[in-house]
């Protein structure tokens, strides 16, 4: 028995019902729906799922971020035309199974014993031979031998007929093997049990909530208990799939269904209230095992029951899953020091709590900006490491054999060196002015030592880094700390370069170390450059109607007013001056705040090159101040991932049918087998026999060999093989 790719063939005479159910019981068109259901599916794979709009347009562009919504492709999954192709599906497979089905059963109990002599001449194994017993007990042993060995055997006893020349015997009708058609069945049953259940546990129930149930998406802010019931799906929802927000020593019993163009409130029949978080971690600061010791209370019975929710071991109550998805932040309180960065800022502390905002004002007070607090993270492993020897790159060196051992699966790779260390806590957060514009700050509560020198010694610095759009890498202002650890010299040095009394009192006493007693004029020039240099570094000057400040005025001012051929000895002059200036003005900042006055030593004149290099990047800073982590508290906070989804043993059932359905068409050959035999005598017959599979393998040649020898006393025919 064929199985055919037709369609139903419906006797009625309406010819439009006739070629629709054609059209869909045919195996075509559920092969054509397949296809499209698995290019969909390529699409939802490659293409991130529910990501915001504004994602989609800046990876893609505002056209193609507007088709792809057009189409539902940032939801594939949950779109109207994809749950249409899988109802299709189903009802397609479903048509094919049934079409099929009754024949494949009545072809299980077919023998074909009724073939004709004649017939069995035109299949190619076959043998013949020449028994020494009579024919009735030839077919008896013929049939017993093949029933001990697994086949299915009906014998068929015809009388001859002279007239029509033919002669009387026994039709031994064989076959194994039939479970390859039963194959077909399984194989197609798991498509349509594993779509039931996709459709089962996806959102056909909550779109049918929203068609004929009044339900609507939220797509607005406040508490989630004043959001209106229209947006809430009721305790005996089907299936859905949520994420649960829950902080420790909090509880909550509201899980969050991410739509397109907003959410869904998904009302649970019960709270999860998390007592303690667990998280344990890596050297390199990945997370090996975060699970929440967990009070699930019955809202029905009031029960509570103690639970543990790990990584793939999930807890389950009333039906829902509750798996450990990910963890959170449940509010930490942050207290934050103000460094100022700009003339006319003063430090000053502030308190807040990760996920809520503080109003702040800048200058005179006429801007208002807002401090929101975005992340605090305890725990950061980074990698000070360098590939390699640790020898810088030359970017003049060409080594084709370094570039192919770098990129190609070589065995001999180029060795790298990881140096793993925990740079300790630190903090985000954006500022948002009052046109509503923000700008993110990445913050480390601990200074940090980049550089180290031969003796394993190097400058901390702190590591203040801003960046404008959130998909940007952050870019680090690097404050050097001072002998106290702690941004406040830089902080003093920032202010002292913004007071024009100090600078010149910086510039004074430069000039009084730097010329001799007598010499006048030269102190004269030297105060005026000096003069000059601090006020071109502070900002206070405009070059080419621009003002600029740092190192690039410097710069600028150079290639505006020495010629290019005096410019390399007149810029090391300039900076020397520079350097020298600034380092009068820390000393007399430190005066001013009642410290000791710095020694000229390493230590220090790492610190002068490292301040220097920050106030001149400062001037660029977007904010007037950086806010420094000094201390907080930690609430770490659980995201469950609570789930109804009364599809998923049709889906295993169909898995394991789908299995067993395709094993059983690769694996498991029909074969059919005709013994005919005729009495030459009372004690003597001829017997003729011949093999047939669905497949041509050496495994059925092998086989017809084999029963050549048991069932006719034939020698095996020796056959070569050349390839």
């Amino acid at each position: 028995m064929s199985v055919s790719t037709h369609g139903l063939r419906l006797k009625t005479p309406s010819h439009a019902l006739r070629a629709a159910v054609e059209l869909l019981s045919s195996m075509r068109f559920s092969i054509s729906l397949l296809s499209v259901i698995c290019i969909a599916s390529v699409i939802g794979t490659v293409l991130k799922q529910g990501e915001p709009l504004g994602n989609y347009v800046n990876q893609f562009g505002p056209f193609w971020a507007d088709v792809f919504v057009a189409v539902s492709l940032p939801t594939v999954y949950s779109a109207w035309w994809f749950l249409l192709i899988l109802a299709f599906l189903v009802l397609s497979t479903s048509l094919c199974i049934a079409r099929n089905t009754p024949k494949i059963l009545a072809d299980l109990n077919i023998y074909k014993e009724g073939i004709r002599e004649q017939s069995l001449k035109a299949f190619g194994h076959r043998a013949e031979a020449t028994l020494h017993e009579n024919a009735q007990l030839a077919a008896q042993r013929v049939g017993h031998t093949l029933a001990a060995s697994g086949w299915k055997v009906k014998i068929q006893e015809r009388a001859g007929n002279a007239a029509a020349g033919v002669q009387p015997g026994c039709m031994v009708a064989a076959k194994a093997g039939s479970a390859n058609k039963l194959g077909y069945i399984a194989a197609h049953s798991a498509i349509v049990m594993v779509c039931i259940g996709g459709l089962l546990d996806g959102d056909l129930f909550i779109r049918m909530q929203q068609w004929f149930n009044g339900k609507s998406i939220y797509s607005g802010g406040g508490m989630i208990a004043d959001i209106a019931p229209q947006h809430r799906l009721s305790p005996a929802n089907p299936a859905f799939r949520g994420n649960l927000l829950v902080a420790e020593g909090a509880q909550s019993s509201t899980a969050i269904l991410n739509q397109s163009g907003g959410v869904l409130i998904q009302d649970l029949p019960f709270s999860i209230e998390l007592k303690k978080f667990i998280v344990e971690h890596y050297s390199t600061g990945m997370p090996k095992l975060f699970a929440s010791e967990i009070i699930i209370t019955d809202k029905e019975t009031g029960e509570k029951i103690p639970a543990r929710v790990e990584v793939n071991h999930p807890a389950s109550h009333r039906g829902i899953e509750i798996y450990q998805s990910s963890f959170d932040d449940g509010g930490s309180s942050v207290k934050l020091r103000a460094v100022p960065l700009a003339a006319g800022t003063k430090p000053f502390d502030i308190e807040g709590v990760i996920g809520g905002q503080s109003s702040l004002t800048k200058g005179d007070g006429a801007d208002k900006m807002t401090l929101e607090y975005t992340a605090l993270r305890v725990i950061n492993v980074e990698n000070f490491g360098k590939g390699g020897d640790g020898s810088a790159v030359d970017v003049r060196k060409v080594d084709l054999r370094e570039s192919f051992d770098k990129t190609l699966g070589a065995a001999n790779k180029i060795k790298t060196t990881k140096e793993l260390r925990n740079i300790g806590p630190s903090i985000t957060y954006k500022l948002r002015d009052a046109a509503g514009q923000a700008t993110e700050f990445h913050n480390y509560m601990l200074p940090v030592v980049l550089d180290k020198n031969d003796k394993g010694e190097g400058l901390p610095v702190y590591l203040l880094g801003m960046r404008k759009q959130p998909g940007e890498p952050f870019s680090y202002l690097r404050v050097p700390a001072d002998d106290k650890g702690e941004m406040d010299g830089f902080a003093r040095l920032r202010a002292a370069l913004a007071d024009p009394e100090l600078r010149a009192k910086a510039v004074q006493r430069y000039v009084a170390l730097a010329v001799e007693p007598g010499k006048k004029e030269l102190a004269e020039q030297l105060s005026l450059s000096a003069t000059r240099a601090l006020a071109l570094f502070a900002g206070n000057e405009t070059i080419k109607d621009q003002k600029v400040a740092g190192l690039q005025a410097v710069s600028q001012f150079m290639e505006a007013s020495v010629p290019e051929a005096e410019r390399g000895r007149a810029g090391e002059v300039l900076v020397r001056i520079l350097n020298g200036c600034i380092f009068e003005l820390l000393q007399i900042s430190r005066e001013q705040a009642g410290l000791k006055p710095l020694q000229p030593d390493d230590s220090t004149q790492a610190f002068m090159s490292q301040a220097v290099l920050s106030l001149s990047d400062a001037f660029f800073y977007p904010a007037p101040m950086a806010f420094a982590l000094k201390d907080f508290t930690q609430v770490q906070a659980s995201v469950f991932q609570v789930a109804r989804a009364p599809g998923k043993w049709i889906v295993y059932i169909g898995c394991l049918f789908l299995i067993i359905g395709v094993f059983a068409m690769l694996y498991v050959r029909e074969r059919r087998l005709w013994v005919w035999v005729t009495a030459t005598g009372d004690s003597t017959a001829t017997a003729q026999m011949t093999l047939s599979t669905n497949r041509k393998t050496m495994d059925g040649d092998k086989e017809f060999e084999l029963l050549k020898t048991k069932l006719l006393g034939l020698n095996p025919t020796r056959q070569t093989q050349e390839g």
